[in-house]
């Protein structure tokens, strides 16, 4: 297998990004971009966003996610606390999430350190999921080996058996984590490659400083 992919390119030329036109803040950067990404461009899932772990073997490994929450904090999404991903995070809490918006012509990367959210908002959350995805949570032993997918259609079907009529509990294994950042990049393709790349770096302060990044 050979194929060679020099001759993909794109002109990135539909924005600008500009110290004067930025917020002191970044996660009120980040809310400006993510409303203008998912108001008018073509994005199925503008939340869709890569987190990148250092494994429990030595190896990042990165994996799509859904952001579910964002605030002044951090960022927050949900999964198995036993799975690869979760245990990863466990074990180093330092991780970073990326969002790519190609139809905007938009990249931002975040490194932060992820944490555990109380077990209240993951109950929230969890009640709140659709009733087969909370099945899904508690049928999934997440990362781990199985024979075939009957041992998942098994187990949902007994589920839901033992669940009808009945609320479904969120499993202990399962729940959310936040990730307080301490560095956000804002990326906007620009003409001749010469992109723009903002960065705000979290100081000893807890002051965000401000800095442009040679493309």
């Amino acid at each position: 297998m050979n194929r060679d992919l020099g001759d993909y390119r794109k002109s990135y030329q539909k924005q600008e990004l500009v110290e004067g036109n930025v917020s002191d803040n970044p996660m009120e950067l980040f809310q400006k971009w993510f409303h203008e990404v998912d108001s008018n461009y073509d994005v199925d899932e503008t939340n869709a966003m890569t987190i990148s772990t250092i494994g429990l073997d030595g190896f990042p490994k990165g994996r799509v996610v859904l952001l579910k929450k964002y605030t002044y904090e951090g960022f927050i999404f949900y999964t198995n606390y036993e799975s690869e991903k979760g245990r990863a995070i466990l074990a180093n809490p330092n991780v970073c999430l990326s969002f790519f918006w190609p139809s905007a012509e938009r990249q931002i990367i975040i490194k932060g350190k992820a944490e555990k959210i109380a077990e209240n908002l993951s109950d929230g959350y969890f009640e709140s999921r659709p009733r087969g995805s909370q099945l899904g949570a508690v049928v999934s032993n997440q990362s781990q080996i199985i024979k075939d997918r009957s041992v998942l259609e098994t187990r949902l079907k007994e589920l839901e058996q033992q669940y009808e009529g009945k609320e479904i509990p969120r499993p202990e294994f399962w729940g959310g984590f936040i990730v307080k950042p301490v560095e956000i990049e804002f990326w906007q393709g620009r003409p001749n490659r010469l992109h723009d790349r903002l960065r705000y770096l979290l100081d000893e302060d807890y002051n965000w400083q401000l800095d442009r990044l040679s493309p």
